[in-house]
């Protein structure tokens, strides 16, 4: 069995925290050999966990870029330097394990297809979704036929409201200046699986959405601009001593959790570290005196050339997270539900089939299970015996349906036709 190098790029929650962890406990398969980041703190603590060389620490992404220091470089930045860094990889002659999403322009998305197919090197784009046990279980379903034809999918997206405060408010997607829009960032997954269950390329998208709550004119009488000082700190649902240091205690203090790792990179983390980042930094302000510009609901409608039509509602104003999701056919219906646990076939006619979704495969890790799936095919792929289903190639028609649909949010809901 071939242990592959791996280089990251970007050594944060999904880089180093998630793929790079998941890696680690593979030690047969993958061995970290390098790592990347600007966060003199991160860098040390990933370098340290995963035995990495102080020498092969880079704070500068340009050193780091010289030369090839793996089979296999983890590139999981911010969205918009995912191409620069891509294209200069591969140039380098290595293989790609990239986070999603690719970027969010189509010029970019096109370049990189482009230069993927001139040096060769595998890229996998990181839609996890695909490969968790409760969304390929509906997948096996549909092209099954237990529900005869497909005809129309309804997608939900329950952000959260803790959620839409932590990433889209205070957090790193908080700007359209500085990262993709909203409908790419966040639901790019559900916009690969749409795509991947109906089968079929898009013909149009059209979608409506706005900021409506996020706003200086929103705020509470009084409210302060952090939430350590404010008076509404127990009682105002988005204060950040709520959805971080109370939760991090009843979580029983972790050593590294998201959403407690964007918060502070501190290793193991305490109150103490999580407190005077809250005093600090982005995630203490309140969620109405940010700088934030980004929608907090999105709804989009998909036809796609095979006649399967599709709609989806990315949602920040929900109690809790979880996809929901009806697939509509001509014989029945399949309904998966991530909060519920579950995941029933109806045919027409007939007793309900109920499956739980926490049955259905190993589901321990992030995104139902996604995280560990794509680690699993990540090595089928560099061992060349998959393909990937989430190859650069097939993950690109998502992003063409995200790009339209912004364009179509920002002229009014006017369908833009694809291809």
């Amino acid at each position: 069995m071939k242990t592959f190098t791996v280089a990251i790029l970007g050594c944060g929650n999904r880089g180093a925290q998630t793929y790079g962890a998941l890696m680690h406990m593979r030690p047969e398969e993958f061995e970290i050999v390098a790592l990347c980041d600007r966060n003199a703190e991160r860098l040390h603590s990933f370098g340290e966990r995963f035995s990495v060389p102080p020498q092969d620490r880079f704070a500068d992404e340009e050193k780091f870029l010289e030369s090839k220091r793996a089979d296999l470089l983890v590139i999981a930045t911010m969205d918009r330097d995912h191409v620069r860094e891509g294209l200069r990889a591969l140039a380098l002659g290595y293989d790609i394990l990239l986070e999603k999403p690719i970027t969010d322009s189509e010029e970019e998305c096109r370049a990189l297809l482009a230069a993927q197919k001139k040096y060769g090197g595998k890229v996998l784009v990181c839609h996890v979704l695909r490969y968790a046990p409760a969304f390929k279980k509906a997948g096996e379903l549909l092209r099954e036929g237990r529900i005869g034809k497909l005809v129309a999918i309804q997608a939900l997206e329950q952000v959260a409201y803790w959620h839409v405060a932590h990433s889209f408010v205070r957090g790193n997607w908080h700007s359209r200046e500085e990262t993709a829009p909203m409908i790419l960032a966040k639901c790019c997954h559900d916009l690969d699986l749409l795509q991947y269950y109906a089968g079929a390329r898009a013909k149009s998208v059209s979608s409506v959405g706005e900021l409506s709550h996020f706003k200086e004119e929103n705020a509470p009488e009084g409210a302060a601009m952090r939430c350590l000082e404010c008076k509404y700190i127990e009682t105002c649902p988005y204060s950040a001593k709520r959805i971080y240091l109370d939760d991090f205690k009843k979580k029983g203090r972790p050593a590294q959790e998201w959403p407690f790792s964007q918060v502070t990179s501190a290793y193991p983390m305490s109150e103490t570290d999580l407190t005077k980042a809250l005093k600090e930094g982005p995630y203490g302000r309140c969620v109405y005196h940010s700088d934030n510009d980004v929608v907090d609901h999105q709804l989009v409608e998909i036809v796609f050339e095979n006649g399967v039509k599709a709609n989806l509602t990315m949602m920040g104003f929900t109690a809790e997270g979880g996809r929901i999701m009806r697939f509509f056919g001509t014989h029945g219906e399949i309904v998966l539900d991530e909060a519920a646990d579950t995941l029933a076939l109806k045919i027409f006619g007939m007793r309900p089939i109920l499956y739980k979704i926490s049955e259905l495969g190993d589901v321990e890790s992030g995104h139902g299970g996604g995280d560990s799936g794509l680690i699993s095919d990540l090595y089928a792929v560099l061992s060349g015996e998959e393909v990937g289903a989430t190859s650069l190639e097939a993950s690109v028609e998502s992003h063409l349906m995200a790009y339209a649909a912004e364009r179509s949010r920002l002229q009014g809901g006017e369908k833009i036709e694809l291809h």
